[in-house]
């Protein structure tokens, strides 16, 4: 009777991609990341909000890490408008997706770019008059056309966003997540 190999670490490795985040907003998009993106990863979200450590991001991480194979990438999705957020996240091991001054500047470089600082409700007032599409944006759902927009000027966006200078007011990192999941898996021709 021939004997079973062990399949090698390498084909029973798991990649999971660990995104803790500020809000709701935030959550809808990473879901639309779900849906876009065919890769061997799987990508998990928590919502934490004020209530982020360094030992909180360290246990989340943990939880995840099922075998010894798995390898979980933490990723924090935070706004920077909030300066006491911003000294607990700069002490977290993980790598940053934050957008100054809040996360509408990621979905504003979809449609133009902003190379001016501005504040949260201005940026607010400026996504809406982006595009017609934006009028009407909620921060808790995407709309169906709003989520194709996104999914057609994401390369785009990622563009823009790699031409600010990071953590200063405009800026976001979240296309470090687009670029991870790029580099693991490939964008499904997704028609929403």
């Amino acid at each position: 009777m021939a004997s079973k190999r062990e399949p090698s670490p390498s084909l029973r490795m798991r990649k999971i991609a660990l995104v803790i985040c500020e809000g709701e907003t935030e959550v809808c998009y990473i879901n639309l990341l779900k849906s876009w993106y065919k890769s061997p990863i799987r990508i998990i979200s928590h919502i934490e909000g004020t209530k982020i450590t360094p030992s909180l991001v360290e246990k989340r991480t943990k939880e995840l890490k099922i075998s010894q194979w798995d390898k979980v990438h933490t990723f924090l999705m935070y706004d920077m408008d909030v300066q006491a957020i911003n000294e607990k996240l700069r002490k977290c091991k993980a790598e940053m997706l934050l957008s100054n001054p809040c996360f509408e500047i990621w979905l504003l470089l979809h449609a133009k770019d902003q190379k001016a600082a501005i504040e949260t409700d201005a940026l607010i007032k400026e996504l809406k008059k982006s595009a017609s599409l934006w009028k009407n944006y909620s921060k808790s759902a995407f709309t169906d056309t709003q989520k194709s927009f996104l999914n057609n000027n994401t390369d785009i966006a990622v563009t823009r966003a790699k031409e600010l200078h990071e953590f200063q007011n405009p800026s976001t990192g979240i296309y470090k997540l687009i670029e991870f999941l790029k580099e693991v898996g490939s964008k499904r021709n997704v028609v929403i």
